[in-house]
């Protein structure tokens, strides 16, 4: 055959269902097939030949599938496995040919050419070709016109742990400590997580947390309980006095190299000597000078991490700022201390934000809650869930006052009115100040029976008190009540204002009638 395709893995997506997958490339022998897992959360696992699945079509030119094993059917069944291997939803599919770098093909002296072998030779030597070049186009590479010394690292395992991959001042490789997240200025009962940044605002050193822990204690870091879960990266004093101490230096190596060219120009017979001096002058100048540079590339990037650090932590600010300390656009995660309300804020996005306070969604989980301020219900209302009751409870003698300036509507009708040992009561107050009120009263315990329900009438009246009611006579708008000496089978007469009861003899003494005639007459009638 010849190879004419440079295919050498294909890719499928898992759908818990699938258990066919087919790869489109030669493969020599089962074996030589690739299976790898991708999870989505980028967890990739080799799978193993015969336990999680077979090969068909193993030696074909146009490929074949691979088919991963489930629990469906016999025993009997190629692909019958006990537990499930077929991939999930989610998870992908690797087939990558992979062949073992050896030559396998043996010539026998005198033999006839074989020319069958000798192309699966040559076959087999251009698709590790291409499995070598698909690695390489997978790696990271210098251009072709790009030189380094050495691609080769030789930190060991233990120091490159946590590190990052990097390049030093001339381009080489190397590995650098990892920076994280600016958490602001340190403090106590704070939890840290590795490769955390606080600054130490005793020094304004910056330290890098190397164990997770929560703070205590005080500042300077160096001398904290925890100093050993702290890292100092950013030496700010160090760095200061380094400049200042390479600045001297210099100017002591240009006074040397000074000194040194008078003595050669004024003594011709300490020509030696000076030229020594000059020599010696010259090396402290150069060393002095690479001092003075490294103090510069250690000030340069002090002060570009001061930089970046005041962009981040904008400071102290009595209002809301809208760009950074440079003038630049705000970015997620910026910092500032807002003066205004003593509390310290960080930027979402879109917004500033106090960070030690989140939106209140509900307040299940504090046992004590307390208001800040009036609630306003904002149009909502207060409810409760499975006829739970709403209890308004005040403590001491306080009272649950309800005001509003057009009363109290109770949209269902009916209110119930306890106590805790006195008779409930109702006062209704005058319009005056409050200056009077009527009282309704229930009863005491021992005069019930039962209970009782007093309908009002349906028409306007006024009710009338059992102190209201005359003693005896009646008059306009009054109940009429009656003297005394009214017995049974009286007749009842009105007198002025005073109703009175008269016998039969009476009533017919009254109207000048004989008593016997009239009682007749009065019998019949009634």
């Amino acid at each position: 055959m010849t190879v004419s395709t440079t295919t050498i893995k294909n890719s499928h997506s898992g759908n818990g269902t699938a258990h066919s997958f087919a790869y489109g490339f030669k493969i020599f022998a089962d074996a030589d097939l690739d299976v790898i897992v991708r999870s989505s959360t980028g967890t990739e696992t080799v799978k193993t030949l015969n336990t999680d699945y077979i090969v068909t079509n193993a030696g074909s030119d146009s490929g074949g599938n691979v088919l991963f094993k489930f629990n469906t059917g016999t025993s009997s069944d190629a692909h019958f496995s006990s537990s499930d291997k077929r991939p999930q939803n989610g998870e992908t599919v690797i087939l990558r040919r992979g062949l073992d770098i050896t030559q396998s093909t043996d010539y026998v002296a005198n033999d006839p050419f074989p020319a069958e072998s000798h192309e699966n030779a040559l076959d087999r030597l251009t698709l590790i070709s291409q499995e070598l070049q698909e690695e390489l186009d997978r790696s990271i590479k210098l251009s072709r016109t790009n030189t380094m010394t050495s691609t080769e690292f030789t930190v060991g395992a233990t120091d490159r742990a946590s590190k990052v991959l990097a390049f030093d001042s001339s381009g080489e490789i190397s590995v650098t400590q990892e920076l994280g997240t600016f958490k602001g200025d340190w403090a106590a009962s704070t939890a840290y997580v590795i490769r955390d940044i606080v600054k130490d605002t005793s020094t304004n050193n910056i330290f890098i947390v190397t164990s997770a822990h929560t703070s205590s204690g005080s500042q300077p870091l160096t001398t904290n309980a925890n100093s050993a879960k702290y890292s100092l990266i950013v030496d700010a004093a160090s760095a200061t006095t380094s400049a200042t101490n390479a600045a001297s230096s210099a100017t002591a190596a240009a006074s040397s190299a000074t000194a040194a060219a008078s003595s050669a120009s004024t003594a011709s017979t300490q020509a030696s000597n000076a030229s020594t001096s000059a020599s010696t002058a010259s090396t402290q100048a150069t060393n002095a000078a690479s001092s003075a540079t490294a103090a510069a590339a250690s000030a340069s990037q002090l002060v570009t991490l001061i930089d970046n650090f005041d962009d981040v932590y904008l400071g102290a600010k009595s209002s809301e700022p809208s760009v950074d300390n440079d003038g630049d656009a705000l970015n997620a995660g910026d910092l500032f201390f807002d003066t205004s309300v003593n509390a310290l804020k960080v930027y979402s996005g879109s917004a500033w934000q106090i960070t030690t306070q989140t939106s209140l969604t509900e307040v299940s989980g504090d046992s004590t809650p307390q208001l800040g301020g009036d609630l306003d219900v904002n149009g909502n209302e207060i409810v409760s869930t499975s006829n739970g009751n709403i209890a308004l409870t005040p403590n001491g003698s306080g009272v649950v006052r309800i005001d509003g300036s057009t009363g109290v509507d109770i949209s269902q009708g009916a209110i119930s009115i306890k106590n805790g040992g006195s008779q409930s009561y109702i006062r209704l107050y005058c319009e005056s100040s409050n200056a009077h009120y009527v009282q309704f009263t229930a009863p005491a315990h021992s005069d019930f029976s039962g209970n009782i329900t007093v309908v009002l009438p349906a028409t306007a009246g006024t009710l009338a008190l059992t102190s209201q009611l005359p003693t005896s006579g009646i008059s306009s708008g009054n109940v009429a009540t009656f003297t005394s000496g009214v017995a049974d089978d009286d007749f009842l007469r009105v007198n002025g204002t005073t109703i009175e009861g008269r016998s039969a003899s009476e009533v017919a003494s009254d109207i000048g009638a004989t008593t016997k005639g009239f009682a007749v007459a009065m019998a019949i009638a009634l």
